[in-house]
């Protein structure tokens, strides 16, 4: 029979009594308050397995009983109950360490399973793999316990089910891919293909030839028929990655894609039919890309259906030492060698580093460590030794340093830092550091 201690704060008597009497049958223990200020009050003063709050409250907002519990016990799973029209500030609150969110009218037996999920998964929290590894088959694993990669976890696997768009953001290297193929293997699409295009990685005068394909003569050289990567993707799941770096001339056949679901080849006349879910990620400020007429608006809107947020590494220090430890053993499964043992002086000088170019950047510092270890374990001293000196700089500074570091070669600079070719010609040029360093010190 289950158990724990669970907390409730909604001010609707009936709902309130309903959920006290329904808890407690299933035999948890049951607390419950009125108001917001008592909720906040109730949720700092003992130790929950669980807190259930509604979002609307007279005299505040679950958000608040929802920040008083991650001050009181981080690890608490809240859950929010949201009326009809607030499920955009529910997923805020998921964006703030809330466990989940259960539209109202509440299905008991809903309720019961998430209840059970949220603390199972609680109780986990010593069982490192447990509570570590997020994998799906047929997708890599996703590493880390931190609320915000949790919360953004929640919102993965709320959306992958559904058709809707995903718009993955944050700074390059956070693990968009990563996410994308975890959306794929969790929808209906997942017997159909996961393509990707790297939309940086294209020439602009190729990417509408990359995306829609091309008939035969289209163009000089144009021997057969190809396909494009919408064509590619049929009834499955097509990634459009660094989606920011899109040409104008090219967004507003995506946004037909999106629209109509048709598109026609290079060079045909023939209207075709776009079975394809969409996922798209960026590490740019799309809004401000629009404001500054870089991108349509009305793309925007299409792509913006459900944004997920991926934090940057340093914004999650502590899962560092769980994520270098996963990547130690994918890495040396590779090299077909033993990985090393990762000491704690070693995972807490990784955990202090910065990581400007995040996860990526940590599994390239973290192959250079497995080739170059002369040991079954990684201390300090062989981590320093791989680190830049100029690790805490600012991105000016690290951005010259992986340039001298790479001989002038972008693309190897690129690598280095964890970004990719398109984003460091664009820091390059913000920077002024044109010609490093062959032609300027």
């Amino acid at each position: 029979m289950p158990s724990g201690r669970i907390l409730i704060v909604e001010d609707r008597d009936s709902l309130r009594r309903m959920l006290e009497r329904a808890l407690a049958q299933e035999g948890y223990e049951v607390a419950s308050a009125a108001d917001a200020q008592e909720g906040i009050r109730r949720a700092g003063e003992s130790a929950w397995d669980l807190v259930l709050t509604d979002l609307k409250l007279p005299d505040g907002s679950g958000v608040d009983v929802l920040a008083a519990s991650r001050r009181s016990a981080p690890r608490t799973p809240v859950v929010v109950l949201t009326g009809f029209g607030t499920v955009a500030t529910a997923v805020e609150a998921m964006k703030l360490g809330a466990f989940d969110f259960l539209e109202k009218p509440v299905a008991i037996d809903d309720l019961y399973r998430l209840i059970e999920r949220a603390i199972g998964d609680h109780r986990d929290q010593g069982d490192l793999e447990g509570a570590a590894v997020f994998h799906v088959p047929g997708a890599p694993a996703i590493v880390g316990r931190h609320p915000r990669l949790r919360a953004a976890l929640r919102l993965l696997q709320k959306v992958a089910p559904t058709e809707s768009t995903v718009l993955l953001t944050g700074e390059s290297g956070t693990g968009k891919e990563l996410f994308a193929r975890a959306i794929h293997a969790l929808s209906p699409r997942r017997p159909g293909p996961f393509v990707g295009l790297n939309c940086a990685a294209i020439p602009d005068s190729l990417i509408e030839n990359e995306l829609f394909g091309h008939e035969k003569g289209a163009f000089t050289g144009a021997d057969r028929r190809q396909p494009g990567r919408f064509e590619l993707a049929e009834r499955g799941t097509l990634l459009l990655d660094e989606i920011g770096e899109l040409p104008l001339g090219v967004q507003g056949k995506v946004l037909r894609v999106l629209e109509e679901r048709t598109f026609e080849r290079v060079g045909g006349g023939r209207t075709m039919r776009a079975d394809v879910r969409l996922v798209a990620a960026t590490n740019r400020d799309l809004e401000a890309m629009v404001s500054s007429g870089e991108l349509r608006s009305d793309l925007f809107f299409r792509l913006n259906v459900f944004p997920i947020e991926l934090p940057a590494l340093r914004e999650r220090a502590s899962d560092v030492p769980l994520i270098a430890r996963h990547l130690l053993q994918e890495i040396a499964r590779r090299h077909q060698t033993e990985p090393p043992r990762l000491e704690e002086d070693a995972a807490g000088l990784l955990a202090a580093e910065p990581w400007p170019g995040n996860i990526r950047e940590l599994a390239n510092v973290l192959e250079r460590a497995v080739i170059l270890a002369e040991g079954p374990v990684l201390h300090a001293a062989d981590i320093q030794a791989l680190l830049r000196p100029l690790a805490a700089a600012g991105e000016r500074d690290r951005l010259r340093q992986a340039l001298v570091e790479a001989g002038g070669d972008k693309r190897r600079a690129a690598e280095l830092l964890g970004m990719s070719y398109r984003t460091l010609l664009r820091k390059v040029k913000e920077h002024d550091l044109e010609g490093v360093p062959q032609y300027r010190e």
